[in-house]
């Protein structure tokens, strides 16, 4: 992509090997902001566990102030006297074997799955085909419950699901560049106060290793993980 001549100013406004407050990081992150759209914010966040060990898998959810400024797409599996209460609640989709079949059939064009328990020995049946895609719902992430108007309107509010990957890492979205820096700023803090809550007691040493920011299309902006434990801490 070819940046006008302030876009290359800019970017060199941004020390990539400085640890920024996490103030200075999302000023930095709008000044670096090159893409002619609105560009999604996330973050990554390297902690001191070894994944390979269950009691030091760190997963949860957590629902951000602010929204993520994404359009959701949530199919609701459940049966019919479900129904009605998916669909109030804001459901893009809502079915049961109808849907099941469609996602045999190759359809997976949804960002969110929820399902009723009832009907989880059926959605087992394509959890292969759920399983790769991160859409396959879990209790622990709220996706699998009775109460299935509750959490549509949960994910629609901007409620999201995370999990630390392979290599120590969470990466999650926190919002789109044309958010205002305080609602930016907001959102971090809410996510990172999430990751400190869920500390494994088993982790030893440091717990969080390093903080990035980004844009899409933008470079990782670093921010201090000392300023960020205490601030969320506090």
């Amino acid at each position: 992509m070819k940046l006008t001549k302030k876009q290359k100013e800019n970017t060199k406004k941004i020390d990539i090997k400085k640890d920024y407050s996490l103030e200075e990081a999302v000023s930095k992150l709008k000044l670096a902001s090159k893409a002619k759209f609105d560009e999604s914010v996330d973050i990554a966040v390297k902690l001191g566990v070894d994944p390979k060990h269950a009691d030091q898998v760190v997963r949860g959810t957590v629902t951000l102030p602010n929204g993520t400024g994404k359009s959701v797409r949530v199919l609701v599996i459940a049966k019919p006297e479900k129904h009605e209460e998916a669909k109030q609640a804001g459901a893009d989709h809502v079915g049961f074997e109808d849907y099941i079949k469609k996602i045999q059939e190759g359809w997976t064009d949804i960002d969110v799955l929820i399902a009723s328990p009832d009907t989880m020995s059926e959605l087992g049946k394509i959890g292969k085909i759920l399983g790769p895609r991160g859409l396959m719902p879990n209790p622990k992430s709220g996706t699998v419950t009775p109460n299935v108007g509750q959490a549509v309107k949960e994910v629609k509010a901007g409620k999201i699901d995370f999990r630390v990957d392979k290599n120590g890492i969470v990466h999650s979205i926190v919002g789109k560049i044309s958010f205002d820096e305080k609602k930016l700023k907001e959102n971090i803090e809410t996510f990172l106060n999430m990751i400190v809550k869920l500390k494994p007691s088993a982790a030893k040493g440091t717990y969080i290793k390093s903080i990035t920011i980004s844009t899409t299309m933008g470079p990782g902006i670093k921010v201090d993980r000392n300023y960020a434990v205490l601030k969320t801490a506090a």
